[in-house]
């Protein structure tokens, strides 16, 4: 690429030394695709070394940190003091830059494409070579020119990531929205003259509606997991349905099968008829679940609700749906719940007769669903464009293909709308 011809390059190891500072008393950091993060401000879990953090090294604001995953988003501008793990190396500026334009442009798609052709090893292994790094050429624009750059790229891309974050919230709102509508389709059907239930956490049903259990609407069973160690089990022409192939649809091709010796040895896999809904009991997806859209069996995972003629299985699905918040704090078990068949038997759904009624209701769940998901996609399709967006223009400006003090949006000089 070039870059105009006021802007030298120079190779990034006569601009940045490389800090090794140990031993110092600091919180513990991360690198992430915010920047250095103190690891008690994240809102996700990470793994916690041993009390002996001796080795870790010293991070102080204006540094930057290749960690892990530099090749995939960048390199970590740190605002903060802390330690970082001892395989991540730590760069403090040496020459003339703006620490603001050099963390723009360590995030631009110029320099994590130059990271990508540094890096060694495949997947999880994967990990830059420092030395060759260090080799890669960058643009040095005059100082001033960093400044009114970072100041562009400041406002302009905080502007973007307000829409993104205001995207994201109309995505979740319209999720919420969506569950409040199964729920009150499967308690009132919209009607207006409502009974109690004698359930606490779904006190009202519509007046002329029954409120039955789930054990005499339906029968519930499970399966079970053949023996691992026998490959014969495996890879036959039965569908195995595991708890992560419940998403809340209509289950047509589960990943995995087992064969009809595994049917023949195990009697507790039987394959269940299309039209059965099945329950995630626990796992990463308890609560869960799927109608199956083809024969298959299950493991000892998931609860099949086969019908036994009250109610419909596909009203029966968007209940569960509308309910699962609720359904999973009646479950058991420490840090990850689990749901129980027994405690599936003894649910007690309303439901309104004769059973096309119930079909209605379903139908109209479902054209409701299918219309939050047009929008939801197009949510989506807006905040990678606007993330899109947001790439296209930090290499823009750090490469100096365009000059950021008449580029339309914002006045940088005094911040007002242009």
């Amino acid at each position: 690429m070039t870059f105009p011809t006021t802007w030298p390059t120079h190779r990034i190891r006569f601009l940045f030394d490389r800090r090794d500072v140990r031993g110092a008393e600091a919180p513990l950091a991360s690198a992430t695709k915010s920047g250095v993060t103190l690891r008690s401000e994240l809102d996700y879990s990470v793994w916690n070394p041993d009390s002996d953090v001796s080795n870790y090294k010293l991070v102080e604001p204006d540094d930057f940190v290749i960690g892990l995953r530099s090749f995939q988003h960048g390199i970590s501008h740190s605002t903060v003091r802390g330690i970082v793990s001892p395989a991540y190396t730590v760069l403090r500026q040496a020459g003339a830059l703006d620490p603001h334009f050099t963390k723009h442009y360590f995030r631009s798609s110029l320099l994590i494409s130059h990271l990508a052709n540094v890096t060694q090893g495949i997947r999880q292994g994967q990990a830059i070579d420092i030395e060759a790094f260090r080799n890669l050429l960058m643009p040095v624009p005059p100082l001033e020119e960093q400044r009114r750059i970072a100041d562009f790229l400041d406002v302009e891309t905080a502007r973007i990531d307000r829409l993104i974050v205001a995207t994201q919230k109309q995505s979740a709102l319209l999720n919420d929205r969506l569950i409040e509508t199964f729920r009150e389709l499967t308690t009132t059907g919209g009607g207006e003259e409502t009974a109690t239930t004698g359930v606490p956490w779904m006190p009202r049903m519509n007046s002329t509606w029954a409120l039955m259990k789930i054990g005499q609407s339906f029968r519930a069973s499970s399966g079970t997991t053949p023996r691992t160690s026998d490959s014969a089990y495996f890879g036959g022409e039965n569908y195995w349905i595991n708890t992560g192939d419940l998403r809340d649809g209509t289950v047509e091709s589960p990943k995995k099968t087992v064969t009809d010796l595994a049917l023949a040895d195990y009697p507790t896999l039987k394959v269940y008829r299309p039209g059965s809904l099945a329950v995630a009991m626990y796992g990463a997806t308890t609560g869960r679940v799927g109608i199956l859209g083809t024969p298959a069996c299950v493991n000892q995972a998931c609860c099949v609700l086969s019908e036994l003629g009250p109610v419909s299985s596909l009203y029966a699905f968007f209940w569960f749906r509308g309910h699962r918040e609720e359904i999973l704090r009646l479950a058991s078990g420490g840090g990850q719940p689990n749901i129980s068949q027994d405690l599936v038997r003894s649910l007690r759904l309303p439901a309104p007769f004769p059973r096309e009624e119930q079909e209605e209701i379903a139908a109209r769940a479902a054209a409701v669903e299918t219309a939050v998901s047009r929008q939801r996609q197009l949510q989506m399709r807006r905040a990678l464009l606007l993330a899109e967006r947001r790439q296209a223009l930090i290499t823009a400006a750090v490469t100096g293909q365009f000059d950021v003090s008449t580029a339309g949006g914002r006045n940088v000089a005094d911040g007002v709308q242009a």
